[in-house]
């Protein structure tokens, strides 16, 4: 192999990840403002507290019900006991149709319907998960 093939293989390489993170950053900035739809409920960040509903900085590998101070309804208290934790697909499944995941839950949101929102705000999340 050549010590030009060598080189255009290394630029490719280092131009797609340039241009994977760009495609990361954009996501992420889409799942932000896909979150401001769940800002009156919820608070993410540093700081965040709990509002009419839990602070989500973390929930992705956290244990359903465990955001500290937060009165979860019996539904996702009894979800939780059985062992629910936050991860990709089960938040999807909650956020896509709320009601129909989890019957007798106390959120009112109707859903994110729109697999590319979902997306995002998994984005979203991940990207908070990096600064907790």
């Amino acid at each position: 192999m050549s010590k030009r093939s060598i080189f255009f293989g290394a630029a490719l390489i280092l131009l797609s990840s340039i241009a994977g993170a760009q495609a990361d950053d954009k996501l992420v900035k889409k799942g932000a403002k896909v979150f401001k739809k769940c800002m009156a409920c919820h608070a993410v960040g540093p700081d965040a507290k709990n509002k009419l509903g839990p602070q989500l900085t973390g929930i992705i590998g956290r244990k359903a019900g465990a955001a500290e101070g937060f009165k979860y309804s019996d539904a996702l208290t009894a979800k939780a006991a059985e062992g629910l934790v936050w991860d990709e697909e089960s938040l999807i499944a909650f956020l896509k149709k709320p009601r129909a995941f989890l019957p007798g839950t106390k959120m009112a949101f109707p859903g994110l319907r729109k697999e590319k929102h979902q997306k995002a705000i998994m984005a979203y999340f991940k990207s908070l998960q990096e600064t907790k």
